[in-house]
């Protein structure tokens, strides 16, 4: 079926050159990193988790939200979900591939990332976090292209995809967790350090996927004349509205916890990132964009009649998506080492290269999902009714 991601007008192919250079210019970034080391980037002995690593965080939710209109179409038989099923599913597996790519661009000796399974530690979350990631992917893969080839055979899926697709629902929220254990393991990072990392980011996770999801699904019909119909996007908006409430009240409970104990080993990282520390105050405005956005989109989803606005509801997607990138793509890595351990508060900002770098994963991701939903499409398209 990859065959068909061949076939397109001028449009098509004009993003795909556009994108295969985007992923050349990030690739000779790279080329010079791996040359000189990750002195091109803005780590340094203090802050040695940066712009990657929060990129890779942010992405392992992405990947996660497929869950969210898998679990109603399979479990819970919602018809509705039955257009945009196979659009988060397409979704994860590019997401994953950029997970594993943030990862491998951000060792200094990428290869050695096959040491960690020639040398497994079974008490390290790390380990635990490829395996998942890894299992992820693979289901995908198993479930996207077993469905989808059932739908163009016009067939019904075999019977040995169904307990997959329910093993891909708990799974789905494991590589979140998996990777919120990560941070909430590390007990030298007070910040990092809370029972709610896991459901802050799941929550974070449902809301922005599925966001992603819905400004996708608004392109598609655009450009590519596919609807999956007002009801199931009407009824995906809903759940982001709800994921986002949980994930602005997880937030609002851990600055509750840190300043009303005064305990200054956790206030001083969220004075840090929302007022500043020592004058240092790079991330403050970003983050008061961040929960202006985040305020913004609540607004609009919470009114029905702003929701079922078309216009108002992807104003709201696009708020909401930004807000948790702000959030959750920059901020929430960096600040967990700020201040350091020894109270030194030296700030991060990701330079040119790094961002280069980034932007050509990124461009990988894109091209991924543009070839995937061609697939997706083009099978579609021949299924009678």
């Amino acid at each position: 079926m990859i065959e068909k991601a061949l076939i397109g007008g001028r449009r098509y192919w004009t993003w795909v050159i556009f994108l295969l250079v985007v992923i050349g210019i990030g690739f000779l970034f790279y080329l010079h990193q791996f040359r000189v080391g990750l002195t091109v980037t803005g780590l340094s002995r203090d802050v040695t988790w940066g712009f990657y690593i929060a990129q890779f965080t942010f992405l392992v939710g992405v990947a996660a939200s497929a869950v969210i209109v898998v679990l109603p179409y399979y479990l819970h038989n919602t018809k509705e979900f039955g257009k945009m099923t196979i659009l988060g599913e397409f979704l994860a597996i590019p997401a994953v591939i950029m997970c594993m790519l943030f990862i491998f661009v951000d060792m200094g000796q990428p290869f050695r990332i096959i040491n960690v399974f020639r040398y497994p530690t079974f008490h390290s979350m790390m380990f635990w976090d490829t395996i998942a990631l890894g299992g992820y992917l693979l289901l995908n893969v198993i479930i996207s292209r077993i469905t989808l080839d059932s739908e163009r055979k016009s067939v019904p899926p075999p019977k040995w995809i169904k307990p997959v697709i329910y093993l891909s629902i708990p799974w789905a929220v494991s590589i979140h967790t998996v990777t919120a254990f990560l941070y909430s393991g590390l007990a030298a990072r007070p910040f990092w350090l809370t029972a709610v990392m896991a459901p802050r980011f799941l929550a974070s996770a449902f809301a922005a996927g599925p966001a992603l999801l819905i400004l996708l699904i608004f392109i598609l019909r655009k450009f590519a004349n596919y609807d999956v119909g007002k009801a199931a996007i009407q009824k995906l908006a809903v759940i982001v509205l709800y994921a986002m409430l949980l994930n602005v009240f997880f937030i609002l409970m851990e600055l509750f916890t840190a300043f009303y104990s005064h305990i200054p080993e956790h206030t001083a990282h969220f004075k840090y990132l929302y007022f500043g520390l020592e004058g240092k105050t790079a991330l403050v405005p970003f983050m008061w964009i961040s929960a202006g956005l985040a305020v913004i989109s609540i607004i609009l989803l919470i009114n029905p009649k702003t929701r079922k606005h078309e216009n108002c509801l992807l104003i709201a997607c696009i708020a909401l998506f930004i807000s948790i990138w702000l959030d959750k793509g920059l901020g929430m890595v960096v600040t967990g080492f700020i201040p350091s351990v020894l109270g030194r508060v030296v700030e991060y900002t990701p330079t040119f290269p790094e961002i280069m770098i980034s932007v050509g994963v990124y461009g990988i991701g894109a091209l991924l999902i543009t070839i995937l939903y061609r697939v997706a499409l083009s099978v579609k398209g021949e299924v009678p009714g």
